[in-house]
């Protein structure tokens, strides 16, 4: 029997540095080169990705094509290739990865030897610079990122894993991406998955490395955008809240009542957040040093801080955009209401 076809959907924009990586990684998978495409949907770059994409493509021997995405967000892409993909098996991967050899074959053996409705497996992060590399020791912390399986390791059932290897029906079944969560795609459609009673399944022996954010600025980008989206998400799937989900929403809270009370003249209680958080800081990066050398040690602190801070505050602006949708709401079925009460 031959092998399942498999679509690989790569959304991207702006990926000149890191999306020939990428296709190389899949043009020497060990699946069958027959029974896989890759659809890479451009988000309107400004660079050369287009031109790279379009070049490989005439040079491989691999099914690649490349599609427009002239709505620029993830999800969209991510729709937009759902649409046009064939394969019995979707499998997401960002144009900032490469994966192993074995990344198609591992994922779609796991998907039909367990009868899981998707499975993924475990990033190694990784930097192309001093900071990105110090970056990626935060990202791969438990300190840093909480106990994200796909991040430090684990196996068996989650609720969420990335570039995740799905049966195809899962989308008849659950629906598409959704696109008015953005950065929060991959969490909302996993947990709609989850609560539908869908089976995922995180498994180490699939690999994928991701090139992080080579400095500070870019770090706190991406993550005040996550910790924006993680509210939305979690009001629509509370079920899957989690402790350490808020943990950097506590941290961000305490800093800004301890720096009210320090303005009245009560430095006390700054004075012990930043103690504690910094302890905290100093002993992670410890532990992480010597297993990735130690020249990184100056800069993880800042790393581990800049992450948690911009997550923080993200997750604050995402919670007082949530009260503005619900007041909208709120106001517009009273206004509907009041049009329909009897004269």
């Amino acid at each position: 029997m031959a092998e399942p076809l498999v679509t690989v959907l790569i959304p991207v924009r702006n990926e000149e540095r890191y999306i020939e990586r990428c296709l190389y990684s899949l043009a020497a998978q060990d699946y069958p080169r027959e029974r896989f495409e890759v659809l890479v949907i451009d988000g309107r770059s400004t660079d050369a990705t287009r031109e790279i994409v379009a070049r490989f493509a005439a040079e491989s021997t691999m099914d690649l094509r490349l599609l427009d995405n002239p709505r620029q967000k993830t999800a969209a892409g991510l729709n937009a290739g759902l649409a046009a993909a064939r394969g019995e098996v979707i499998v997401r991967v960002d144009g900032h990865a490469s994966v192993a050899g074995d990344f198609l074959r591992r994922g779609v053996y796991a998907l039909f030897d367990s009868g899981a409705d998707c499975a993924g497996g475990v990033i190694a992060s990784e930097g192309d610079t001093y900071m990105g590399r110090a970056i990626a020791i935060a990202m791969s912390s438990r300190f840093g990122v909480g106990g994200v399986g796909f991040r430090v390791g684990g196996e068996g059932p989650v609720e969420t894993v990335a570039f995740g290897a799905y049966r195809r029906d899962v989308f008849d079944r659950i629906g598409p991406f959704t696109e008015d969560i953005d950065k929060g795609e991959d969490d909302e459609f996993n947990y709609q998955l989850s609560d539908a009673g869908g089976l995922i399944l995180l498994v180490p022996e699939i690999h994928a490395r991701y090139t992080v954010r080579g400095d500070l600025k870019g770090l706190w980008k991406q993550y005040f955008g996550y910790g924006r989206a993680k509210p939305l998400v979690l009001a629509r799937h509370p079920a899957q809240a989690r402790a350490r989900q808020f943990a950097p929403l506590a941290l961000v809270g305490a800093l800004a009542a301890a720096s009210a009370l320090a303005l009245s003249g009560k430095t006390a209680p700054l004075k012990a957040v930043l103690l504690v958080y910094s302890g905290g800081a100093t002993i992670a990066s410890l532990v992480s040093a010597p297993q990735h050398g130690w020249r990184y040690l100056p800069p993880l602190p800042i790393a581990f801080a800049c992450l948690h801070v911009s997550y923080g505050l993200g997750f604050a602006a995402g919670l007082m955009g949530l009260a503005g949708r619900t007041l909208v709401r709120t106001a517009r079925s009273g206004a509907h209401q009041s049009t329909e009460a009897p004269t």
